[in-house]
């Protein structure tokens, strides 16, 4: 945390600032615009009691990153940040009203714009450097100075939880600002940015036409997901509706659902894209059973836009040019240009150590079954981190969890909802490292395993209850 911080009134700080008069603090480059006690928030009309604090942060010129830090009354002494999703410029009122139930004081912030236009980066090159990571830095240092200052005590852990972009927030944190957080959540994270972007251009161009019109008609999205889970299904031992992993799955038989040319651009989405010079992967493809599992699909990110979905970012990050072609996008060229000039748009450093040594801990998950963030990234991530790091030191920090028939953040037809956060706290406060966290749908629970650990049965009792499972390494 900067010098500067404790510069704000050390004894109002020892004392505890009454929450109403946290506006008269005076904090350089941050206002406080309001300050009051609260059992409420938008969309959020029942709340335990705390202090609701609005601020916003002008860190640079033309910087403008609206925040909050909700403080309860009920304090855990312990604080937790929360991610934002997609582009989108607004507060994560939802995630900070669970945290702030847990006990947790918490801050959320709007990336430092407003709505989910991509525009909001023309012209304004600060601005896109608030969303890429600043803002959430920002937020961070300032929402544990108002803790303070509020109580009069600093939190004994931070945590950070996110999920899509709030995971990219989160490998962003530990890599640029190793000492933000002591442990950190990221859920399906968007970290490889620039190449995921790339993948939506050529996953919608496979899907299309050269009119724009979908080769592909969404309703057999779900045939696709049924012929695929009729072939996947079962190379776990259970025949139970789930894709343990569908990169062991056998080519699939589409020829009785699908034409050839429908066929074709399915099979181009679940390849990926690779270099047209060398043939080497530039980013991988949607997971197959993925297509469309009732609870999302990839109609609204590959298959409904009118255009690839994120294509501003090189036509208003990159090119500043609102009339530029994507159709005679060249994917070396572009990538090329793109990784020198936004390389601050990714999370993709594979050395954590210095977030490791002090003894920070990172937890990251995913759904094998998400249309949005490719699950074969976040795994190669991981892989690429132990590859550097060595396998030790990886486990002793970083713990990576697989959820088969997960989609985007939850959904799906596996099991989907699991506490995080919980198992992240009890590795930093009692050294016991997370190896398998129970995941529920309805009445069936499994557990998730550490990567590379899969569940398997036992072969007695029932495929519905976690307690009948056990986490092994698969067979080579």
């Amino acid at each position: 945390m900067k010098a500067w911080i404790f510069l704000v009134t050390s004894t109002a700080i020892a004392a505890g600032t009454p929450c109403t008069r946290l506006t008269s603090l005076k904090i350089p480059k941050v206002t406080v615009r309001s300050a009051s006690m609260s059992q409420s928030a938008p969309g959020l009309p029942s709340l335990p009691s705390f202090c609701r604090i609005q601020a916003v942060a002008h860190p640079v010129t033309d910087s403008e990153i609206e925040f909050e830090v909700w403080i309860p009354v009920a304090w855990n002494r312990k604080f937790e940040g929360v991610g934002n999703g997609g582009y989108v410029g607004a507060l994560s009122y939802a995630a900070m009203g669970r945290a702030l139930r847990n006990g947790y004081a918490t801050a959320s912030h709007n990336t430092g714009h407003v709505g989910d236009n991509l525009l909001f980066g023309l012209g304004h090159p600060e601005k896109v450097r608030d969303y890429a990571y600043r803002a959430v830095h920002v937020m961070t240092e300032n929402a544990k100075l108002l803790i303070r200052a509020h109580t009069g005590r600093a939190a004994v852990k931070s945590y950070f939880v996110g999920c899509s972009a709030g995971g990219h927030q989160a490998l962003s944190e530990a890599q640029r600002y190793p000492e933000d957080y002591d442990g950190i959540v990221a859920g399906a994270p968007a970290n490889n940015r620039l190449r995921q972007t790339l993948g939506f251009i050529y996953s919608w161009r496979a899907l299309h036409g050269e009119d724009g019109s979908p080769i592909v008609p969404a309703a057999k999205l779900s045939l696709v997901t049924q012929a695929v889970s009729g072939a996947c299904d079962g190379h776990d031992g259970l025949k139970d509706g789930v894709i343990e992993d569908p990169r062991k799955c056998a080519p699939v038989d589409l020829s009785g659902i699908l034409t050839s040319a429908e066929a074709n651009a399915v099979r181009q989405v679940w390849a990926g894209l690779k270099s047209p010079a060398t043939g080497q992967p530039i980013f991988t493809g949607w997971p197959l059973g993925s297509e469309d599992n009732g609870d999302q699909s990839w109609k609204p990110y590959l298959l409904e836009p009118l255009e690839p979905m994120r294509v501003g970012v090189f036509r208003y990050f990159l090119f500043g040019d609102p009339a530029w072609p994507w159709r005679k996008i060249d994917y070396d060229r572009d990538l090329k240009l793109a990784e020198q000039k936004l390389d601050y748009m990714q999370a993709i450093d594979r050395d954590l150590s210095v977030f490791a040594n002090r003894g920070g801990k990172l937890l990251m998950y995913a759904g094998w079954a998400d249309p949005v963030v490719p699950p074969q990234d976040t795994v190669s991530y991981y892989e690429a981190v132990t590859a550097t790091m060595g396998e030790a030191k990886t486990r002793a920090f970083f713990r990576l969890f697989l959820a088969p028939g997960m989609a985007h953040c939850g959904g799906g037809p596996g099991p989907n909802q699991f506490d995080s956060i919980g198992p992240l706290d009890q590795w930093l406060t009692h050294a016991t490292a997370p190896e398998r966290i129970v995941a529920t749908r309805g009445a069936r629970t499994r557990p998730l395993c550490a990567y590379p650990r899969v569940a398997r049965h036992m072969g007695k009792g029932s495929i519905d209850d976690a307690a009948n499972f056990v986490c092994v390494l698969p067979a080579q």
